[in-house]
């Protein structure tokens, strides 16, 4: 693994750090592809519980690097422009089929596909100094981008994703999480604790329950009422047989905590 993506897994829990702390992690065509083979390889990983993303230094990830990236980028065809928007594309899509939580310990600035790696997370842990910024409209792109159209309106709502889409501006980590972008705001020097506590929590716990509620998460955004509630008590039936369940009314019967297995 190239130095500028860092990972390393300890007890169920993989953490992957973007790298390059002079460049506030700007991302490379290589830390895009390595980001997105790693995450494929995650899902096929059991000793994978939980993931968390964070950064080097004090930025969590400003986006493409200028000259390594939009620079080279000049010179080249549509249909290398095409795969490279469909290679950063699948760093997203990878982060949501993961079927185990991923945790974004946001540790400073988070911009352009930094922002979208940090939302495309399940839970955003978030450092006081942090700040988001989806700034494509401000580089004369379509705010639109790795899946930011998809996923902002369905964390904030219609209005702010526009808003954010639309002026491409900075807003701090109070702001955040007063539009429920971040789900909790910690001292900077409590963040990896506080991120660990709950990938600890997460990986100890149901870890077949948690898939499969990403799983129905993701599945349900497109569905009708009548067929979540029926896709729900399918996927509800299953777990009902599951070892995990048999295990929780064991130990409540002995008063005693449960011990899941993942089955």
């Amino acid at each position: 693994m190239d130095q500028d993506l860092q990972y390393q897994v300890d007890d169920g829990i993989a953490t992957v750090t973007f790298n390059r702390p002079s460049v506030l992690n700007a991302l490379t065509f290589e830390m895009y592809a390595q980001l997105r083979d790693l995450l494929a390889e995650f899902k096929k990983n059991p000793e994978v519980k939980v993931l968390i993303l964070t950064g080097a230094g004090k930025a969590f990830c400003a986006g493409g690097d200028v000259h390594e990236i939009i620079g080279k980028l000049l010179d080249q065809d549509m249909r290398q422009h095409l795969e490279f928007a469909r290679m950063t594309g699948a760093v997203v899509r990878n982060m949501r089929e993961l079927d185990k939580p991923v945790i974004a310990a946001v540790n400073g600035m988070a911009a352009g596909a930094g922002a979208v790696i940090a939302l495309a997370a399940d839970l955003r842990i978030v450092a006081a100094r942090a700040r988001f910024a989806f700034l494509f409209s401000k580089v004369g792109l379509t705010g639109a981008d790795m899946g930011a159209a998809y996923l902002l309106p369905r964390v904030v709502g219609s209005g702010r994703a526009m808003q954010l889409l639309l002026f491409g501006e900075t807003i701090d980590a109070a702001t955040a999480e007063n539009y429920g972008l971040a789900n909790r705001v910690v001292a900077n020097d409590e963040l990896m604790i506080a991120a660990h506590e709950w990938a600890r929590r997460l990986a100890s716990g149901p870890t077949l329950a948690n898939a499969m509620t990403k799983t129905m998460v993701n599945n349900e955004w497109n569905m009708d009422l009548a067929s979540a509630i029926e896709a729900e008590a399918q996927a509800q039936a299953l777990l009902l047989m599951g070892d995990d369940h048999r295990r929780f009314y064991e130990a409540f019967s002995d008063k005693k905590p449960a011990n899941f297995t993942g089955r």
